[in-house]
């Protein structure tokens, strides 16, 4: 289980492989010098089992290049980051909703 550390805010724990793509798509975006909001449920569908374990049930924090940011991982990647998945996370970001953790897709 990863955790993403923001600022002094308790972690939020997200599973390994879906804080690895998750990684791809926040640091993207700050290197562009964009904002975005990310926001959380604890659905344990979304991506395995307990993809996401934060403290309470819904949150938001506003994400930017003056946001302190850490990456913690349990453990190191063992597949292949999916394409479709940075994609699907990228329009996320992009959409007025923010950037949430989406079911992966399958790969083609």
């Amino acid at each position: 289980m990863g955790h993403l550390i923001y600022g002094v805010a308790p972690a939020i724990d997200i599973e390994d492989r879906a804080l690895e793509h998750l990684r791809v798509v926040i640091v993207t975006k700050l290197r562009r010098d964009e904002s975005f909001s990310f926001n959380w449920d604890n659905e344990p569908d979304v991506s395995g089992d307990d993809a996401i374990n934060a403290p309470g049930l819904h949150g938001t924090v506003w994400i930017s290049k003056a946001s302190s940011l850490y990456f913690s991982f349990d453990s190191a990647p063992t597949a292949a980051l999916n394409p479709h998945w940075i994609m699907a996370l990228m329009e996320e970001a992009n959409s007025n909703r923010g950037l949430r953790l989406v079911p992966e897709p399958e790969r083609p």
